[in-house]
């Protein structure tokens, strides 16, 4: 019998004293310009704050350092090669958005916690206990426009670790652009006097064609009525993150064909995911359902995009077919779907997009009836080292985070208590909807081992 296990650190309640919020700008004059964003970075999907968390461990090493006054002093020297992020997003005619490179700063607070890591328990993962005290949402920050676009919380335990969380402007980066900064940073931290990847901003790369043309499907900027209130709800949520390691993978495959046993992880396991989610969800047998699965673009162009290039460079190809399908077929059909929607992904598809933004207003992307999925298992965020070693944890925070929070998850690297490489996944869904989400992944997992799981819905917050 498969069986949840909830996290050793899901009860755990502890004291965050914070020193005040202040700006950190370059340590040197940057140019006060201004600078547009591409017309991928600024539709209407990707404008919203998006929360990543840092665990480090103590190094007898840097026994007696200060991880906030090291970090900080890194903060404003690594601004002087990145200095649109300590500018301000304003907007312009036709909902152009771009950067006015003020060096105003980003925001920085220190903290203290009367807590050790080790009383987070063996599973450093999402939904962490006392979140919001963990990253202080500073009033008045959170806006898209006119606002810091960077804030940074350093916390010291009482063990002498420490946790770094940043929360940023999506518009402005994506995953490996947000990671390059941070490796920026965490050089310089550790003695470096510029970033070893310098900044490449060239956001005209993908902006609309001077005329502009859609020549690509983009159902997922389809405008969808949600005539039944399907939207998730945002109260009485529940957060649980879900491992799967070599185990869990080897049942899942056991369910398809030997043609398709080529697939690769992701794939599989996101046809399970949107399969499991929709049949929680209980839509109507007629109702379009979507997955979403977002895909780097980096590599899709010819010549790719320069390194150091930090803006937003991916697509949110999607599948669609009808929920009485995806319930009734085998797992092999969603397979298929979401194969084919990751092979949509081209130059051409990118420059399409960029159009259709033009043309279209900037449209968010469709949310009625979608699960949109991220892999962030290659964006390097667990092997940023400010000087303490590789953290512990490193990636997004939470789950459903996102324009409209609750339909996305994170694909992010993890090793459980055994030792076993895997992914962790952070899955946000209304609280019974999560009750059949589980009964779902114990029934096709069951008999194979226990399924581990981590609940915290207390702790929820659905204001980001």
């Amino acid at each position: 019998m498969a069986m949840a296990v909830p996290s050793s650190s899901e009860s755990l309640v502890f004291t965050v004293r914070r020193g005040k919020e202040e700006l950190v700008a370059p340590a040197k004059p940057t140019p006060r310009e201004v600078k547009l964003l591409s017309d991928i970075d600024d539709q209407e999907g990707l404008r919203f704050q998006i929360p990543v968390i840092q665990f480090y461990r103590s190094d007898p090493s840097m026994e007696g350092k200060d991880p906030a006054l090291i970090i900080r002093k890194a903060v404003a020297e690594a601004l002087v090669f990145y200095y649109p992020f300590a500018g301000r997003l304003r907007e312009g005619p036709a909902r152009k958005l771009m950067v006015d490179c003020t060096g105003e700063g980003v925001l920085f607070v220190e903290a203290d916690a009367d807590v050790t890591l080790a009383q987070f328990g063996d599973a450093l993962q999402p939904p962490f206990p006392c979140w919001e005290e963990l990253l202080y949402d500073v009033p008045g920050s959170a806006q898209v426009l006119n606002t810091p676009l960077i804030l940074i919380q350093v916390t010291r335990l009482k063990c002498g670790g420490f946790i770094f969380a940043l929360r940023l402007n999506h518009t402005m980066s994506d995953a490996a652009g947000l990671v390059q900064f941070m490796n920026a940073v965490a050089e310089i931290a550790r003695g470096a006097r510029e970033p070893s990847v310098q900044p490449v901003w060239r956001r005209d790369l993908l902006n609309a064609r001077v005329s502009p043309r859609i020549t690509c499907n983009h159902r997922e900027y389809e405008q969808v009525p949600d005539t039944k209130g399907t939207i998730i709800p945002l109260d009485d949520m529940a957060h649980r993150s879900f491992f799967f390691g070599p185990s869990e993978f080897s049942a899942i495959r056991r369910l398809l064909p030997p043609h398709q046993q080529r697939c690769s992880d992701f794939e599989i396991l996101t046809a399970c995911l949107w399969r499991w989610r929709t049949i929680a969800l209980q839509p109507d047998n007629e109702e379009e359902v979507r997955i979403i699965c977002i895909v780097n673009a980096r590599a899709k162009f010819n010549p790719p995009l320069p390194t150091g290039y930090y803006g937003n460079a991916f697509a949110f190809p999607v599948a669609v077919t009808s929920a009485g399908k995806l319930r009734e077929n085998p797992l092999g059909y969603a397979v298929e779907l979401v194969r084919k929607a990751k092979a949509d992904v081209t130059e051409e598809y990118m420059h399409s997009i960029a159009d259709l933004m033009v043309l279209k207003g900037r449209p968010h992307f469709t949310v009625v009836r979608s699960y949109l999925v991220s892999d962030v298992t290659r964006a390097g965020f667990g092997e940023v080292d400010f000087g303490w070693g590789k953290a512990a944890y490193g990636g997004p925070a939470k789950g459903g985070v996102g324009a409209i929070p609750g339909v996305a998850s994170f694909y992010i690297p993890f090793t459980n208590a055994k030792g076993e490489r895997g992914l962790v996944i952070p899955i946000c869904l209304p609280s019974e909807a999560m009750d059949r989400f589980v009964q779902e992944l114990e029934s096709i997992l069951n008999n194979s081992h226990r399924v581990t799981v981590t609940s915290a819905s207390r702790f929820i917050s659905s204001s980001l």
